[in-house]
């Protein structure tokens, strides 16, 4: 009846837990300690004469060694002692006697976090008690089989500490025996136990972030638009230094994809407005010949003069400025 009531309990808490949203979790293998406060409920041993056998609240100790899986749940091996003084034996108080219990268990746990750093444990173990019983005239022990339920509060301290607070319901499977005077009777034992410890996860502690993404390249610099090319005095011929300007400005209007390219010719204010005009046609026909011959077709170029009328520089009638001899070629 005690171990049927142990599971139920543990399967009835698990399947609540299973609800809540998750949190802080331990994963791969851990040992821990604890120890803490021990009571043994009232029991007998009737063929002994005792009907009713009453033990003080003392101490216990339990060492795990487990692995924590990915979903929560942990399987663990258990070691553990309790100790508890006899106090009375049918009223008669008794100052030299104990009961004393050493345990293996293997349990089954769930940890369900209930916040960033805590979690409440759910398990329930099996194994084996070697009881021995001492009431200073008879002594025996008897190992039998065991099983226990947990409840537990965990508080993850950082990557691989843990501060928990368990409660432990024990049941031995009713342990046998003898007095000095060849009476055997069973013992009914059941116990609390009230422990504070710790655990300490192996972990692989997690990578660190990765580097934020690498800046996007900057952009290229914008190709320029518009290209200038200077003439000499009254002449309309390319020299080097603008054979080479109209060389960059094809490869531009080649690469960006330029649908029309616009020459217009200008002059400085020497000469009659007449005559500048002209030359300043002659200009940027001679620009458009310079650029057909690399490449760009005739019919993607056009021309026109603007004379003296648009200067780069302002001057008077009559001034040779070297700035206002130019044509623009502008890429569309």
């Amino acid at each position: 009846m005690h171990v049927k009531t142990i599971l139920l309990g543990t399967a009835l808490g698990l399947g609540l837990a299973s609800g809540v949203a998750a949190a802080a979790e331990r994963h791969g293998w851990y040992f821990g300690l604890e120890a803490g406060w021990v009571n043994v409920q009232d029991s007998e041993l009737q063929t002994w004469g005792y009907s009713d056998i009453e033990f003080d609240n003392r101490w216990g100790g339990m060492g795990t060694v487990g692995f924590a899986f990915d979903n929560k749940l942990r399987l663990e091996l258990e070691a553990g002692y309790r100790n508890n003084d006899i106090d009375r034996i049918d009223t008669v108080a008794i100052t030299d006697g104990e009961l004393n219990e050493w345990s293996g268990m293997f349990n089954l746990a769930y940890d369900q976090p209930i916040g960033s750093r805590w979690a409440i444990t759910f398990g329930a173990g099996v194994g084996a008690d070697s009881v021995r019983f001492d009431d200073a005239l008879s002594e025996d022990t008897d190992t039998v089989f065991a099983a226990q339920g947990i409840l537990g509060l965990v508080y993850q301290v950082g990557p691989h500490w843990d501060i928990m607070l368990n409660y432990r319901y024990l049941w031995a499977n009713d342990p046998e025996f003898t007095s000095v005077f060849a009476d055997t009777d069973n013992m009914e034992i059941a116990k609390h136990t009230v422990t504070l410890g710790f655990r300490y996860g192996f972990d692989a502690v997690a990578a660190p972030p990765p580097p934020p993404p690498a800046p996007p390249p900057a952009p290229e610099p914008t190709k320029p638009k518009q290209f200038i090319i200077f003439f000499g005095f009254d002449r309309c011929d390319i020299t080097t230094e603008a054979d080479r300007v109209l060389a960059e400005a094809t490869e531009t209007a080649k690469s960006s994809g330029s649908a029309a390219v616009r020459i217009v010719g200008h002059t400085d204010t020497s000469g009659s407005p007449a005559y500048n005009q002209r030359l300043s046609e002659c200009r940027s026909g001679a620009a458009k010949s310079n650029m057909v011959g690399k490449g760009i077709p005739e019919g993607a170029i056009s021309t026109s003069g603007k004379g003296e009328g648009d200067l780069m520089v302002q001057t008077g009638d009559g001034i040779k400025e070297p700035q206002n001899r130019r044509a623009t070629i502008d890429l569309e």
